[in-house]
């Protein structure tokens, strides 16, 4: 077969296109095991820093991992609150595995499985609720974990991303000057109704002192992307209200009971 015919070209093409195919195939099987960890650890990261700064807890992979160990426990519950530890396959649960991408797409609000990840001091005391947040920003997905304070409403951290947010624009949400102004702020209204944190338009128009418990300054150029925030931690931490609220009411009792204790003796 001459190497100039057109059968030899298509025969080359499809053989290399083959080759490629196997070599990519096995590159992907060989790196397999190392993808899933690095993946894990990512994940780990996303949701310790919610919460700490990744550099106080160490710079290697096995540092953060053994962080995570000791500090987080994690559930998943569904939109009444309850605890859901097998999927509708009957399959085990594991929360960091969930695609909080394909939940947010399920159209049923009753098929949805919410992870949460509770934060344990030195001494094992949950100190922090961190839940994870999805929704849509100006070009793309946005996301990101808010921890909230055991009174579940005022918050103790916030970390977000995107996919494809404008450079120097509604990309700022991902800025830890952005980020911190969410501290301290609180999901619900004075009544306990949830109202999530509305992010105003415009940005250094008023001052700190002005805001209040549920607002933040905005994001200049960003006014889209800010009510994608606003509408991500509303919706999103709609979903988990019930659980929410369990998680007052459990400590209320517990308050209660200790009050009760401390009289007896």
């Amino acid at each position: 077969m001459s190497k100039e015919s057109n059968a030899y070209i298509v025969t080359f093409s499809i053989g290399m296109i083959l080759v490629i195919a196997i070599v990519l195939g096995l590159v992907k099987e060989f790196t397999k095991d190392a993808q899933r960890q690095a993946v894990e650890l990512d994940t780990q990261k996303q949701i310790l820093s919610a919460i700490v700064p990744l550099d106080k807890i160490g710079q290697t992979g096995a540092e953060i991992n053994a962080y995570y160990e000791k500090h987080i426990e994690s559930i998943a519950v569904d939109v009444n609150g309850d605890e859901k530890t097998t999927n509708q396959e009957g399959e085990k649960i594991i929360p960091e595995k969930v695609s909080i991408r394909k939940e947010f797409k399920k159209k049923e609000k009753s098929e949805k499985i919410l992870p949460v990840f509770k934060f344990k001091d030195d001494a094992g005391k949950v100190t922090a609720y961190i839940l994870p947040v999805y929704g849509n920003g100006l070009w793309d997905n946005i996301w990101g974990y808010i921890a909230l304070e055991p009174d579940m409403k005022t918050v103790k951290g916030a970390v977000f991303d995107h996919k494809g947010e404008t450079p120097g624009l509604g990309a700022r949400i991902a800025d830890s000057e952005v980020e911190n102004r969410y501290k301290g702020k609180t999901v619900s209204d004075e009544t306990g109704k949830l109202v999530g944190i509305q992010m105003i338009k415009g940005e250094g128009n008023v001052e700190p002192g002005a805001l209040t418990k549920n607002e933040v300054d905005g994001l200049s150029g960003a006014t889209i992307t800010a009510r994608g925030v606003n509408a991500m931690l509303e919706n999103y931490l709609g979903l988990y209200e019930n659980y929410i609220q369990k998680v007052k009411k459990s400590s209320a009792d517990n308050s209660s009971e200790l009050e009760e204790i401390a009289l007896v003796k």
